[in-house]
């Protein structure tokens, strides 16, 4: 108190804050002052406050852009160059075809069922009268082929001349595009046996009506089935029934036509019957393979060939597989090499 009275100091009582010149307002991307002084006095006493502001970094944060799971599908069928609208109907067009296959196999099982039991009222004379072509069992099958196919698609013939006559044996072969070729086949009105997996047999009025026809079962990966199905085929064809094979051995997946294989034609080169080429187009794209449940709408055409005759199984099969080619390139289908 003496040192303050001699040099003539007196208590502060206030004191203004010290702070930081009023200046203008920096610009929204400069820095602001990192510390800032404040004090005050306070039971005269002096108290000293810094205040440290850390400028937040200028640095841009990049956020991650979220995508919805609508826009990945717009863009996948962008990318695909198919609009939305065009997806829409694609959907539809497969809804149609279900039904539509939904139809097909209730319409081929009802006419099964009636159809089926007249073909059990009729085989014991047909055991008798005709046992290896079995004509009467074939124009039923004949007639239940066309009540299935008619309401779904359309049909046609071409070289119905080039059949051999009902009495003669042959030997038909034919591309195998969908499991519909059987249906149209059958409208032929030609009494021939196919041959048919072993598994098929066991499915209830198809299967049954199958054995009556005499169609000949197979086992496709057992080599002593194979043969003793040559021999069948080999026996009717001698006993004046015909027979039918599909050379490539199963459908095609991509519809080109596939390799040959030359069972059909050893059996026209040891007995002397003609080879009769079909060319089935259509039926592939109306149900294609491996999507049974669906039937699109189509049309189908069936090109009869002339017959071949020879005792070379080789060159036969060439000369078969070779007219079948032509006129699936002449119509836009494709075909593999026969290797």
């Amino acid at each position: 108190m003496v040192t303050r009275s001699l040099l003539g100091l007196k208590p502060c009582t206030s004191l203004p804050s010290i702070g930081p010149l009023n200046r203008p307002p920096a610009p929204r991307n400069a820095l602001s002052s990192p510390v800032t002084a404040v004090s005050g006095c306070r039971n005269n006493q002096f108290n000293w406050n810094l205040r440290f502001h850390c400028p937040k970094p200028a640095i841009p944060i990049r956020k991650q852009t979220t995508v919805r799971r609508d826009t990945v599908v717009r863009s996948e069928i962008a990318a695909a160059g198919l609009p939305d609208d065009a997806a829409s109907s694609l959907s539809e067009f497969q809804l149609v075809s279900r039904i539509r296959g939904i139809c097909f196999y209730f319409v081929t099982a009802v006419s099964a069922i009636f159809l089926f039991a007249v073909m059990v009222v009729v085989h014991p004379c047909v055991v008798l009268f005709d046992r290896h072509r079995r004509r009467a069992h074939h124009l039923v099958a004949k007639i239940w082929a066309t009540m299935t196919i008619v309401p779904f698609y359309k049909f046609e013939f071409e070289g119905m001349d080039n059949l051999p006559p009902q009495d003669t044996p042959a030997v038909y072969v034919s591309n195998h595009q969908s499991f519909l070729d059987i249906y149209t086949l059958l409208t032929l009105g030609r009494s021939f046996k196919f041959i048919s997996k072993r598994s098929i047999f066991l499915f209830p009025i198809i299967g049954w009506a199958m054995f009556l026809m005499g169609v000949i079962p197979l086992r496709r990966m057992d080599s002593r089935s194979q043969l003793d199905c040559l021999k069948r085929c080999i026996e009717l064809v001698k006993k004046g029934a015909s027979v039918f094979f599909f050379p490539e051995g199963t459908r095609s997946k991509d519809g080109k036509l596939g390799a040959f294989k030359k069972g059909a034609f050893s059996v026209a080169s040891k007995t002397g019957a003609p080879v009769v080429p079909i060319t089935l187009m259509g039926t592939g794209k109306i149900m294609p393979a491996g999507e049974e449940c669906m039937v699109n709408s189509g049309s189908v055409k069936v090109v009869i060939h002339k017959p071949l005759d020879g005792k070379d199984a080789n060159k036969l099969c060439n000369e078969a597989r070779d007219s079948i080619a032509r006129t699936l390139l002449l119509h836009g289908y494709g075909v593999h090499s026969n290797n």
